[in-house]
Protein backbone atom coordinates (compact mmCIF):
# COMPACT_ATOMS: atom_id res chain seq x y z
CA UNK A 1 0.00 0.00 0.00
CA UNK A 2 1.50 3.00 -1.05
CA UNK A 3 1.68 6.13 1.19
CA UNK A 4 -1.38 7.81 -0.98
CA UNK A 5 -3.53 5.10 -0.03
CA UNK A 6 -2.58 5.38 3.95
CA UNK A 7 -3.94 8.78 3.68
CA UNK A 8 -7.51 7.82 1.79
CA UNK A 9 -7.72 5.00 3.96
CA UNK A 10 -7.06 7.56 7.46
CA UNK A 11 -9.13 10.08 6.19
CA UNK A 12 -12.25 7.89 4.86
CA UNK A 13 -11.91 5.86 8.60
CA UNK A 14 -12.66 9.31 10.47
CA UNK A 15 -8.19 9.12 11.94
CA UNK A 16 -8.72 11.69 14.40
CA UNK A 17 -6.30 13.33 16.86
CA UNK A 18 -4.52 10.53 18.85
CA UNK A 19 -2.93 11.02 22.29
CA UNK A 20 0.87 11.29 22.48
CA UNK A 21 2.61 7.47 23.26
CA UNK A 22 5.37 8.41 25.39
CA UNK A 23 7.64 6.62 27.66
CA UNK A 24 8.69 6.40 30.92
CA UNK A 25 12.10 5.03 30.38
CA UNK A 26 14.69 6.30 27.06
CA UNK A 27 17.63 4.43 25.93
CA UNK A 28 20.86 5.38 24.66
CA UNK A 29 21.84 3.22 22.52
CA UNK A 30 20.59 1.68 19.38
CA UNK A 31 20.19 -2.49 20.96
CA UNK A 32 17.36 -5.37 20.17
CA UNK A 33 17.67 -5.93 24.13
CA UNK A 34 15.77 -3.19 25.03
CA UNK A 35 11.89 -3.54 25.74
CA UNK A 36 9.49 -3.15 23.30
CA UNK A 37 7.70 0.36 23.49
CA UNK A 38 5.17 -0.05 21.22
CA UNK A 39 3.98 -2.80 18.66
CA UNK A 40 2.56 -0.80 15.44
CA UNK A 41 1.41 -1.80 12.27
CA UNK A 42 2.19 -1.02 8.72
CA UNK A 43 0.56 2.42 7.52
CA UNK A 44 -0.64 3.54 11.61
CA UNK A 45 -0.54 6.77 12.16
CA UNK A 46 1.89 6.81 15.52
CA UNK A 47 2.03 10.06 17.29
CA UNK A 48 4.74 10.37 19.97
CA UNK A 49 7.20 12.74 21.37
CA UNK A 50 10.87 13.22 21.60
CA UNK A 51 13.25 14.74 24.28
CA UNK A 52 16.07 16.83 24.01
CA UNK A 53 19.39 15.39 23.74
CA UNK A 54 20.24 16.66 27.38
CA UNK A 55 17.65 14.90 28.61
CA UNK A 56 14.75 17.22 28.96
CA UNK A 57 11.32 17.15 27.93
CA UNK A 58 8.88 19.68 26.29
CA UNK A 59 8.36 21.26 29.86
CA UNK A 60 11.87 21.32 30.77
CA UNK A 61 11.63 18.62 33.03
CA UNK A 62 14.77 16.33 33.01
CA UNK A 63 13.48 12.68 31.56
CA UNK A 64 16.61 11.12 31.01
CA UNK A 65 20.84 11.55 31.33
CA UNK A 66 22.28 13.06 27.96
CA UNK A 67 23.39 12.08 25.36
CA UNK A 68 20.44 11.84 22.71
CA UNK A 69 17.90 9.66 24.44
CA UNK A 70 15.67 7.81 22.28
CA UNK A 71 11.84 6.76 22.19
CA UNK A 72 11.11 3.47 21.09
CA UNK A 73 11.75 0.93 20.07
CA UNK A 74 8.94 0.33 18.29
CA UNK A 75 8.22 -3.06 17.04
CA UNK A 76 6.61 -3.40 13.31
CA UNK A 77 4.68 -6.14 12.77
CA UNK A 78 5.80 -8.34 9.72
CA UNK A 79 8.80 -6.52 9.09
CA UNK A 80 11.77 -8.96 9.29
CA UNK A 81 15.51 -9.68 8.27
CA UNK A 82 16.08 -8.66 4.69
CA UNK A 83 12.93 -5.83 4.65
CA UNK A 84 13.76 -2.53 4.51
CA UNK A 85 11.17 0.22 6.83
CA UNK A 86 10.02 3.23 4.48
CA UNK A 87 9.30 5.66 7.38
CA UNK A 88 7.12 8.34 6.52
CA UNK A 89 7.59 11.31 8.80
CA UNK A 90 4.27 12.92 8.79
CA UNK A 91 5.14 15.66 11.79
CA UNK A 92 8.23 16.92 13.01
CA UNK A 93 7.48 20.06 15.05
CA UNK A 94 8.97 22.06 17.59
CA UNK A 95 7.09 22.09 20.99
CA UNK A 96 8.84 24.12 23.26
CA UNK A 97 9.93 27.80 23.61
CA UNK A 98 13.55 27.37 23.91
CA UNK A 99 16.72 25.17 22.97
CA UNK A 100 20.39 25.08 22.99
CA UNK A 101 23.83 24.54 21.05
CA UNK A 102 27.39 24.35 21.80
CA UNK A 103 28.85 27.46 21.90
CA UNK A 104 31.80 27.22 19.12
CA UNK A 105 32.36 25.71 16.28
CA UNK A 106 34.38 22.16 17.17
CA UNK A 107 37.67 21.82 16.78
CA UNK A 108 36.90 19.19 14.24
CA UNK A 109 35.69 21.52 11.40
CA UNK A 110 39.03 23.75 11.96
CA UNK A 111 42.52 23.78 10.25
CA UNK A 112 45.68 23.47 13.04
CA UNK A 113 46.33 27.31 12.74
CA UNK A 114 42.71 28.39 12.87
CA UNK A 115 42.37 26.66 16.52
CA UNK A 116 45.86 28.53 17.94
CA UNK A 117 44.79 31.88 19.81
CA UNK A 118 41.00 30.41 19.92
CA UNK A 119 38.33 31.43 21.68
CA UNK A 120 37.29 29.84 25.41
CA UNK A 121 34.72 27.23 24.44
CA UNK A 122 33.38 28.07 28.19
CA UNK A 123 30.49 30.90 28.00
CA UNK A 124 28.96 30.63 31.32
CA UNK A 125 28.54 27.64 33.88
CA UNK A 126 25.49 26.16 34.33
CA UNK A 127 23.66 28.43 32.05
CA UNK A 128 22.18 25.47 30.37
CA UNK A 129 22.84 22.40 32.53
CA UNK A 130 24.81 21.59 35.90
CA UNK A 131 28.44 21.38 35.04
CA UNK A 132 28.93 22.58 31.65
CA UNK A 133 30.01 26.20 30.53
CA UNK A 134 29.88 25.22 26.82
CA UNK A 135 26.30 25.87 25.96
CA UNK A 136 24.01 28.44 25.12
CA UNK A 137 20.34 29.51 24.64
CA UNK A 138 17.91 30.20 21.97
CA UNK A 139 14.32 31.11 22.15
CA UNK A 140 12.03 29.80 19.84
CA UNK A 141 9.41 31.38 18.04
CA UNK A 142 6.46 28.96 17.88
CA UNK A 143 4.21 31.27 15.96
CA UNK A 144 7.03 32.83 13.60
CA UNK A 145 8.98 29.17 13.52
CA UNK A 146 12.42 31.06 14.09
CA UNK A 147 14.70 30.58 16.47
CA UNK A 148 17.02 33.48 18.01
CA UNK A 149 20.25 33.36 20.11
CA UNK A 150 19.22 34.64 23.36
CA UNK A 151 23.13 35.52 24.37
CA UNK A 152 25.43 36.46 24.61
CA UNK A 153 24.74 39.55 22.76
CA UNK A 154 25.93 40.89 19.53
CA UNK A 155 25.31 44.02 17.31
CA UNK A 156 27.31 42.84 14.17
CA UNK A 157 25.09 40.72 13.26
CA UNK A 158 21.30 39.26 12.97
CA UNK A 159 21.33 35.54 15.30
CA UNK A 160 18.27 35.13 14.35
CA UNK A 161 17.18 32.23 11.82
CA UNK A 162 14.40 30.51 10.14
CA UNK A 163 13.61 27.46 11.91
CA UNK A 164 14.23 23.60 10.13
CA UNK A 165 13.16 21.21 12.42
CA UNK A 166 14.71 18.04 12.09
CA UNK A 167 14.88 14.45 13.67
CA UNK A 168 19.40 14.20 14.31
CA UNK A 169 18.69 10.19 15.53
CA UNK A 170 16.47 7.69 13.87
CA UNK A 171 17.19 4.25 13.26
CA UNK A 172 16.83 0.27 14.09
CA UNK A 173 18.46 -2.13 15.92
CA UNK A 174 22.06 -3.05 14.01
CA UNK A 175 22.59 -7.24 12.91
CA UNK A 176 23.41 -9.44 16.02
CA UNK A 177 24.06 -7.80 19.20
CA UNK A 178 25.73 -4.79 18.42
CA UNK A 179 24.51 -2.35 20.43
CA UNK A 180 26.45 1.08 19.63
CA UNK A 181 25.39 4.53 21.80
CA UNK A 182 23.46 7.04 19.75
CA UNK A 183 26.36 9.22 19.48
CA UNK A 184 27.46 7.55 15.96
CA UNK A 185 25.82 6.39 12.74
CA UNK A 186 25.80 3.42 10.54
CA UNK A 187 24.24 0.89 8.27
CA UNK A 188 20.99 0.73 10.97
CA UNK A 189 20.55 4.79 10.66
CA UNK A 190 21.33 6.00 14.38
CA UNK A 191 22.71 9.32 14.87
CA UNK A 192 22.34 10.38 11.28
CA UNK A 193 22.57 13.97 11.80
CA UNK A 194 20.55 15.00 8.50
CA UNK A 195 19.04 18.21 8.32
CA UNK A 196 16.75 16.53 5.67
CA UNK A 197 15.09 14.21 7.78
CA UNK A 198 12.54 16.46 8.54
CA UNK A 199 8.27 16.64 8.29
CA UNK A 200 7.56 14.98 4.96
CA UNK A 201 10.36 13.05 4.76
CA UNK A 202 11.18 9.10 3.77
CA UNK A 203 13.65 7.44 5.70
CA UNK A 204 14.59 4.16 4.40
CA UNK A 205 15.99 1.26 6.78
CA UNK A 206 17.26 -2.05 6.65
CA UNK A 207 15.78 -4.48 8.44
CA UNK A 208 17.71 -6.76 10.54
CA UNK A 209 15.69 -8.29 13.44
CA UNK A 210 12.03 -9.20 13.47
CA UNK A 211 10.07 -6.17 13.97
CA UNK A 212 12.90 -3.55 12.89
CA UNK A 213 13.05 -1.98 16.48
CA UNK A 214 12.85 1.54 15.26
CA UNK A 215 14.45 4.28 17.93
CA UNK A 216 13.96 8.02 16.96
CA UNK A 217 15.07 11.36 19.01
CA UNK A 218 17.63 14.25 18.97
CA UNK A 219 15.51 16.76 17.87
CA UNK A 220 17.34 19.93 16.18
CA UNK A 221 15.38 23.01 15.63
CA UNK A 222 17.74 24.18 13.36
CA UNK A 223 21.61 23.06 11.95
CA UNK A 224 24.00 23.74 9.29
CA UNK A 225 25.16 21.28 6.62
CA UNK A 226 27.84 19.36 8.90
CA UNK A 227 26.70 19.63 12.05
CA UNK A 228 29.91 22.37 12.49
CA UNK A 229 29.24 22.84 16.23
CA UNK A 230 28.82 19.42 17.32
CA UNK A 231 25.62 20.41 18.12
CA UNK A 232 22.08 21.37 16.40
CA UNK A 233 19.84 23.75 18.62
CA UNK A 234 18.71 21.05 20.63
CA UNK A 235 15.10 21.03 21.33
CA UNK A 236 11.97 19.00 22.26
CA UNK A 237 9.56 17.55 19.55
CA UNK A 238 6.12 16.64 19.00
CA UNK A 239 6.51 13.38 16.14
CA UNK A 240 3.85 11.66 14.30
CA UNK A 241 5.04 9.11 11.56
CA UNK A 242 3.89 6.33 9.55
CA UNK A 243 5.49 2.94 8.30
CA UNK A 244 5.83 0.88 4.86
CA UNK A 245 7.59 -2.30 5.13
CA UNK A 246 9.04 -3.21 1.84
CA UNK A 247 9.82 -6.83 1.37
CA UNK A 248 13.36 -8.23 0.43
CA UNK A 249 14.83 -4.65 -0.49
CA UNK A 250 18.17 -6.10 1.65
CA UNK A 251 19.27 -2.41 1.53
CA UNK A 252 23.07 -1.46 2.51
CA UNK A 253 21.90 1.69 4.51
CA UNK A 254 19.91 4.20 4.79
CA UNK A 255 18.11 5.98 1.94
CA UNK A 256 15.95 9.28 2.26
CA UNK A 257 13.44 10.81 0.41
CA UNK A 258 11.67 13.92 0.12
CA UNK A 259 8.98 16.01 -2.29
CA UNK A 260 11.75 16.83 -4.80
CA UNK A 261 15.02 14.26 -3.89
CA UNK A 262 16.08 10.92 -3.26
CA UNK A 263 19.15 10.59 -1.31
CA UNK A 264 21.30 7.92 -0.81
CA UNK A 265 23.57 7.96 2.67
CA UNK A 266 27.11 6.86 2.90
CA UNK A 267 26.60 6.64 6.87
CA UNK A 268 29.56 5.95 9.20
CA UNK A 269 30.31 6.72 12.48
CA UNK A 270 32.57 10.37 12.84
CA UNK A 271 36.19 9.59 12.57
CA UNK A 272 36.14 6.28 11.59
CA UNK A 273 37.21 7.13 8.18
CA UNK A 274 37.64 9.57 5.59
CA UNK A 275 34.83 11.62 4.70
CA UNK A 276 35.51 10.11 0.57
CA UNK A 277 34.90 6.76 2.02
CA UNK A 278 31.32 7.92 3.27
CA UNK A 279 31.04 9.38 -0.34
CA UNK A 280 31.79 6.15 -1.93
CA UNK A 281 29.30 4.62 0.09
CA UNK A 282 26.18 7.22 -0.99
CA UNK A 283 27.50 6.95 -4.58
CA UNK A 284 27.72 3.28 -5.24
CA UNK A 285 24.61 2.92 -3.33
CA UNK A 286 22.61 5.17 -5.31
CA UNK A 287 24.18 3.53 -8.67
CA UNK A 288 21.98 0.70 -6.76
CA UNK A 289 19.24 2.21 -6.29
CA UNK A 290 18.85 3.87 -9.72
CA UNK A 291 19.53 -0.07 -11.42
CA UNK A 292 17.28 -1.74 -9.11
CA UNK A 293 14.86 0.62 -8.73
CA UNK A 294 14.08 2.88 -11.50
CA UNK A 295 15.34 0.68 -14.21
CA UNK A 296 18.57 2.47 -15.43
CA UNK A 297 21.19 0.44 -17.14
CA UNK A 298 24.12 0.88 -15.16
CA UNK A 299 26.05 2.88 -17.14
CA UNK A 300 23.01 5.23 -17.54
CA UNK A 301 22.85 5.39 -13.70
CA UNK A 302 26.64 6.53 -13.46
CA UNK A 303 26.41 9.10 -16.11
CA UNK A 304 23.11 10.70 -14.75
CA UNK A 305 25.00 10.61 -11.03
CA UNK A 306 27.77 12.36 -12.95
CA UNK A 307 25.70 15.16 -14.18
CA UNK A 308 22.88 15.35 -11.66
CA UNK A 309 24.27 14.59 -8.16
CA UNK A 310 24.63 17.00 -5.42
CA UNK A 311 26.44 15.60 -2.46
CA UNK A 312 25.82 16.75 1.11
CA UNK A 313 28.63 16.81 3.89
CA UNK A 314 26.11 15.36 6.92
CA UNK A 315 28.40 14.97 9.49
CA UNK A 316 31.74 17.38 9.40
CA UNK A 317 34.05 14.21 9.76
CA UNK A 318 31.31 11.36 9.05
CA UNK A 319 28.73 10.64 6.37
CA UNK A 320 28.03 11.86 3.12
CA UNK A 321 24.56 12.40 0.93
CA UNK A 322 24.00 11.74 -2.38
CA UNK A 323 21.09 13.77 -3.83
CA UNK A 324 19.13 13.81 -7.10
CA UNK A 325 16.54 15.35 -8.55
CA UNK A 326 13.22 13.52 -8.73
CA UNK A 327 11.31 15.50 -11.36
CA UNK A 328 14.56 13.70 -13.93
CA UNK A 329 14.11 9.99 -12.83
CA UNK A 330 12.57 7.50 -15.75
CA UNK A 331 8.21 7.71 -14.60
CA UNK A 332 7.55 4.37 -13.32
Amino acid sequence: MTFLAFMILALSSGETEQKPMVPDTYYRTFSRAHPVFQRIKAGELVVTKTIDSGGQDDQGIKRSEPFNPLTGPFFVEGAEPGDALAVKLEKVTMNRDWGWSAFRLGLFALTPESIEGIYSKNYKMDLIRKGRADLVPWDIDLARKTVRLREPKTDKVALEFPAQPMLGCIGVAPPGDFAPTSGPSGSYGGNLDYNKIGEGAIVYLPVYHPGALLFLGDGHALQADGEPTGTGIETSMDVSFRVEIIKKAELTGPRVETADEIISVGSQPEFASALDNALKMATSDMVRWLVDRHGMEPWAAHLFIGYQGKYDVITVAGSMGLRLPKARLPKK
